[in-house]
This record gives structure tokens, sequence and C-alpha cells, in this order.
């Protein structure tokens, strides 16, 4: 079986250096990657506003006791990002009867498992790389992500 960590450095290189295929054969192993090229004229869906970045308008925002609207944009700014290291399906847990890694609320470590991310029947568990506290979960369980996608937003201890 090959290496997860040397797969993920094989994609962020076809990235990096804008590759539309890489093929790797080192013995028996022979690991073939490809993604769409940029002007191939493959269509890919993409939603013109993410409604999880979508900023309504103060007037538009329920009054609260305790904040304004300005103060709601401001918490927004100090969130941390937790990004797919890949393209793939999320999934929130180990299994389906699993509790999900983490959820709002969740206390995170820089070691913590977050969600496992499956692409072509390798299943990779995501590590938090930061502490804090889990403050949004921005995709639902078994959605198809992209490499850089926001996963979690997460508040700094």
């Amino acid at each position: 079986m090959p290496d997860l960590d040397k797969i993920k450095q094989l994609v962020e290189m076809m990235v990096t250096n804008d590759l539309v295929e890489l093929t790797v054969r080192d013995g028996d192993l022979d690991i073939k990657l490809k993604r769409p090229a940029p002007c191939s004229g493959e269509m890919i869906a993409v939603p013109a506003v993410r409604p999880d970045v979508m900023q309504l308008p103060p007037a538009a925002l329920p009054p609260s006791e305790n904040n304004s609207a300005a103060d709601v944009v401001d918490e927004d700014k100090d969130l941390l990002e937790i990004t797919s290291p890949m393209v793939g399906t999320f999934y929130a847990g180990a299994d389906p009867e699993s509790p999900p890694f983490a959820q709002v609320g969740t206390k995170i470590s820089p070691s913590s498992v977050v969600c496992v991310l499956e692409a072509m029947k390798v299943f990779s568990e995501i590590k938090a790389e930061l502490a804090g506290t889990i403050e949004r979960v921005l995709v639902k369980n078994e959605q198809a992500v992209e490499f850089g996608q926001v996963l979690f937003l997460v508040r700094s201890d």
C-alpha cells in the first residue's frame, strides 16, 4: 500500500506546478494522478456565492442583547480555518455509527483528528494542525470537498 503522505506530497506538487497528469512507477507500485486541465473544456460546477461566507447587511442580522452587528462580522475575522488537503468525500466520523470527530464546541489540539477524507477508496484521517475550539462545521457528512475548501472554522485558545 502506498504511503498516504507521499501521495499528498505528489498532489501538492501537481497543484503547485500546475500539472494535469502525473504517473509514478516504483517496482510493482504504479500511481497515476490526473486532474482537470485549466482550459480543458471540462465543466466544473461552482456556486456563485458560498452560503457559509455570505455576509448579510447589518440591518438583516437578528438583534442581539450582547452583540452588535459589527461585533458579529468582527468575530468571523478572528476564526482560523481548517481546509481540505485533497479532493475527496468528507466523513465526520470513523463510521456511520460513530460520533463525529469534531463538532461545534469541540476543543482540538494540533494532533486531533477532525474528519476522514476518502479518495479512490483510500481513507485519510485529517488532523487539525492547530489548537482551539470548533466554532463552525462548513460541510456535511458524505459531502464531496475540493482541495483547499474550508471544512471548519476554529477559535484559537
